[in-house]
């Protein structure tokens, strides 16, 4: 991307915005503006609530031990412009959060992922309730479809569902069931696709890297790609085009079968869980960097 002023602030009351490089390479997707926000500890996901049009930041806290269950992690609030609005806005008291990592909202609810189970909060009333997923050993990504919840842990090389995905009041014990194990996809990223389809990217290590994958209903995961690297958030355009994040190279890029990987931004140590966010220029995909413990803003133009 194009130089950006850098400007300081701290956390809590402003934040610390920096153009960097990028690389716009697609004809119809072009990069209008990329500035970073710092002033966190080590952010893993950052997921869009349309209802109030802010983000919320899965936080490891100040240690980057992904593994650790030391009550350290924390969900932040944080305006488009990248302010924080509340620090550390869940858990509430009497809730103890580790290493949260992937983040789902839907209406006035937040699903998030922390090591070996999932919570649900109402983010109205912060209330929540932890739901314990017995095998799952790194729980990466929740995705909600159909009123049911999946989850992605790519250590155990794994996808299990949870019904109903909203089990907050639910008297009764919710359903978790494995939909696939073992085919050496090391789930990470996933998201709704087109025609009920689920969609993943994989992500293991530098030797071993992983595809785009999809799973029709009551089908076999297939690669859509060719292995591209150590993948991790991933949302589907309007168009069916890919936008992913990869660790090997440092980057968001676009993907489509015609064209194959066009790296849209680079410079990152570790891309993680981004989302995306509608608007008059096009998309605004707010990236994390779980190893810089920071958030790029990503202006793109359609």
């Amino acid at each position: 991307m194009n130089k950006m002023i850098f400007v300081t602030m701290t956390l809590g009351s402003f934040a610390a915005f920096q153009l960097t490089t990028t690389i716009a390479s697609s004809k119809d997707v072009k990069v209008i503006s990329d500035k970073t926000v710092t002033g966190f500890g080590h952010v893993e996901s950052v997921a869009y609530d349309p209802i109030e049009k802010v983000f919320y930041t899965g936080d490891f806290g100040p240690d980057l031990k992904p593994a650790d269950k030391d009550g350290k992690g924390k969900i932040t609030k944080v305006s488009l412009d990248g302010k924080i609005i509340e620090d550390g806005f869940l858990p509430a008291k009497g809730q103890v959060l580790n290493k949260p990592k992937g983040i789902w909202i839907s209406g006035n609810r937040l699903w998030v992922t922390d090591i070996d189970s999932v919570w649900v909060f109402n983010l109205k009333s912060k209330e929540g309730k932890k739901l314990e997923l017995p095998g799952v050993t790194f729980a990466n990504d929740p995705t909600v479809m159909g009123g049911a919840l999946y989850i992605s842990d790519n250590r155990s090389d794994q996808v299990v569902r949870v019904e109903p995905a909203d089990f907050l009041s639910s008297k009764a014990a919710p359903k978790i069931s494995v939909i696939f194990k073992d085919k050496s996809i090391n789930p990470n990223g996933l998201y709704p696709g087109k025609n009920g389809s689920l969609l993943m990217v994989g992500f293991k290590d530098k030797d071993n890297p992983r595809a785009i994958y999809s799973m029709a209903p009551r089908k076999e995961p297939v690669p859509l790609s060719d292995n591209i690297g150590m993948l991790d958030g991933l949302y589907q355009m309007q168009s069916g085009d890919i936008l992913a994040t990869d660790w090997m190279s440092g980057s968001l890029f676009r993907w489509n079968k015609k064209d194959g990987v066009q790296k849209l931004a680079s410079g990152f140590k570790g891309p993680a869980d981004f989302c995306v966010v509608p608007n008059k220029q096009g998309l605004l995909v707010a990236v994390p960097d779980l190893v810089k413990g920071e958030i790029r803003l990503i202006q793109l133009g359609m």
